[in-house]
């Protein structure tokens, strides 16, 4: 009996472009999207800690746990990986970072896979849920998650308690309803801004810290006083504060975040968020920096779909030619207007 053709391993060089845990990350949802396995050198080769940290060890074992995937190389401060899936199972999943690694960086991981699956599934994510680097909380549930949301999957995300660097101990729990298929994305235009909000969190410290904050919003931003909300949390591991800024738009969402640092008046926290936002209305684009780079491996796994930004990040260019690898087609930056480009796949 013939035995089914098994696909040659995909080899991958994980200094390129930025060079860090995306190129990984990546790697591991289109293997699982793809049922492609691969190779990879060279991961964080360049970083001041060099390959496998806890956060990107996590995402490896969470995506073989999902697909049954045989591993070689997932040990703490591995510069080289394979990784070969198998199918990818919806279920009930439990992960826990073990440190203050991002949640969202995890979601991000084993989303792809599960929201093309046959049934819904649950993840519950241990970790830090207000990272420096990477997506808050509410960054993915109201700019990233509603984007997915109208690719054709559902997906509803709950903060069940923050985490913060260095304590970490946060919980987010995703409830997954997948898709046939995705819908692909067209966001030529921002459209009409409709209403600006802000918020500030604190947790297991004193609510001024948030009323603070909120005040440099309102004045720098005219955000109106019931745009603002300030919330104070003392049943969590971690100390730490996060404000952020919602741009509610006709076509789009776009969330700016900052976070406290120890020694950083409140004051400067806010104003450093306040001009993100700016630069963003100014812009008058509908997708920022961060949203881009994130967009594109769902938008490859539809096949079609364009939006436009400003000129892309490394970390976009990188993401361009990971999913090139695995895929054998490229995204089109074609610029538009000065420092704006239109990012495509057709």
């Amino acid at each position: 009996m013939n035995q089914p053709e098994v696909a040659q391993p995909l080899s991958l060089d994980g200094s390129i472009g930025e060079g860090g845990g995306q190129v990984l990350r990546t790697a591991l949802s289109l293997s699982l999207c793809l049922q492609r396995p691969f190779h990879i050198d060279n991961i964080r080769i360049g970083r001041k800690r060099p390959g496998l940290q806890p956060q990107h060890l996590a995402a490896v074992r969470a995506a073989a746990a999902i697909s049954d995937a045989v591993v070689d190389g997932d040990a703490l401060g591995s510069t080289a990986l394979s990784f070969a899936p198998g199918p990818v199972r919806a279920g009930v999943y439990h992960f826990d970072i073990g440190t203050a690694g991002s949640t969202g960086l995890l979601l991000q991981t084993l989303l792809p896979a599960l929201m093309l699956g046959e049934d819904d599934s649950t993840l519950t994510l241990d970790g830090g849920t207000h990272n420096p680097l990477a997506p808050t909380f509410e960054y993915l549930n109201q700019a990233y998650l509603p984007m997915i949301n109208r690719m054709g999957p559902q997906i509803q995300a709950e903060l069940v308690r923050p985490g913060f660097y260095p304590e970490g101990g946060g919980r987010i729990r995703v409830h997954i309803r997948p898709a046939v298929h995705l819908w692909p994305l067209q966001i030529p235009r921002r459209g009409k801004v409709l209403t600006l909000d802000g918020q500030a969190l604190v947790a297991n410290l004193p609510l001024e810290i948030a009323e603070r904050e909120l005040a440099v919003l309102q004045s720098g931003l005219a955000v109106h006083a019931g745009g603002l909300q300030a919330h104070r949390v003392e049943d969590c591991i971690s100390t730490g504060n996060a404000v952020w800024v919602s741009v509610y738009s006709e076509h789009i969402t776009e969330v700016f975040s900052a976070l406290g640092e120890k020694g950083v008046p409140a004051e400067t926290v806010a104003q450093r968020l306040v001009d993100q936002v700016r630069t963003y209305l100014d812009e008058d684009v509908p997708v920022g920096p961060w949203l881009a780079d994130q967009l594109l491996l769902p938008m490859a796994l539809a096949g079609q779909g364009s939006f436009r930004s400003l000129e892309p990040s490394t970390h976009t260019i990188t993401q361009i030619e990971v999913i090139a690898a695995f895929t054998g087609r490229r995204f089109q930056v074609r610029s538009v207007d000065k420092g704006h480009v239109l990012i495509s796949l057709e």
